[in-house]
């Protein structure tokens, strides 16, 4: 039977909401879990029914420990582990944990709204809500500090090839691993860059997006470290979010890959530099406050799961 993945490969909607659940101690969770598998199922089959322009999907990953917990089927998916923190010389890739990681998205606030709310009514009695991010599509695809975001995502077919697990892992073909971390920036020390100092942090013209060339580009700059080779990349759905008033402005970087270790190289490249030291220069202005690991598994397998 050929593998029924979830929504993991959609493009970039125009509102999300990102939510991370940690389990209670001590607590019977099993039942909750099967009617959170169902109730996924089910909100993904009813948005295709009732709102097929909207784009609307709500994909669940799920963390190393939670499935332990719950008894999932073993081996586990093979590079399914708990994130361990990137410490360079002067920043860390934090790791926080995660135990249920929601990601809903639609054109419609309206349609994201009610599927939190159906969520959020099964996972509330069983489990803490550590996240709740309210993503929004700001102009043409870009983040808070004003660049276009995920200009190198793979397109077409290629979104599947890189964000869903093939033949190497056969128990789990057709899952994803999900990785996500949440940036705050400091707006204000990024402000005060001229346009021309921001480009060279970024490695691309601000207005029309066009990668500097590679004799220009600086070797510190986010272009030059993140981007890990044309046979390693991933599918990005990152979102700004944030309260002006509190200068909580940020980015929700998400992650799917068919391989985590592909994710892994890109952050060691980021947070310790190649060469040793010669970090990504994006990270002097935006900060790493979570970083968790989950795994996606098919539609199939959450059927499986929900009894």
């Amino acid at each position: 039977m050929t593998p029924d993945p979830q929504n993991v490969t959609d493009y970039t909607n125009n509102n999300t909401i990102f939510m991370v659940w940690n389990f209670k101690e001590n607590i019977a969770v099993g039942d909750a879990f099967a009617r959170l598998c169902k109730m996924i199922i089910n909100l993904n089959n009813s948005a295709n029914v009732r709102f097929p322009v909207s784009r609307a999907s709500c994909v669940m990953g799920i963390g190393r420990g939670a499935w332990l917990r719950l008894g999932l089927p073993q081996p586990l998916p093979k590079e399914l582990i708990d994130f361990e923190p990137i410490a360079g010389n002067k920043h860390t890739a934090v790791a926080t944990k995660g135990d249920i990681h929601l990601h809903i998205r639609a054109d419609d606030t309206s349609i994201c709204y009610d599927m939190a709310a159906a969520l959020t009514d099964i996972l509330a009695p069983v489990a803490d809500g550590i996240e709740e991010i309210y993503g929004f599509r700001y102009w043409d695809s870009r983040s808070i500090l004003g660049f276009v975001d995920g200009t190198e995502n793979p397109q077409g077919v290629d979104r599947e090839l890189f964000a869903i697990v093939g033949d190497e892992d056969e128990a789990y073909k057709g899952g994803s691993y999900l990785f996500v971390q949440k940036y705050i920036h400091d707006l204000q020390a990024w402000k005060n860059l001229s346009t021309e100092a921001q480009e060279r942090v970024i490695g691309r013209s601000k207005a029309d997006d066009i990668e500097m060339a590679d004799d220009v580009k600086p070797t510190n700059s986010h272009i030059a470290l993140a981007n890990v080779g044309d046979d390693l990349k991933i599918v990005r759905d990152n979102m700004p979010f944030g309260k002006m008033s509190t200068n909580q402005m940020g980015t929700y970087f998400i992650a799917y890959a068919s391989t985590f270790t592909t994710v892994q190289k890109m952050l060691t490249n980021m947070f310790v530099g190649v060469p040793e030291g010669n970090y990504d220069r994006i990270l002097d202005f935006s900060t790493a406050k979570t970083g968790t690991l989950f795994f996606v598994p098919t539609f199939d397998m959450l059927d499986e799961f929900s009894g």
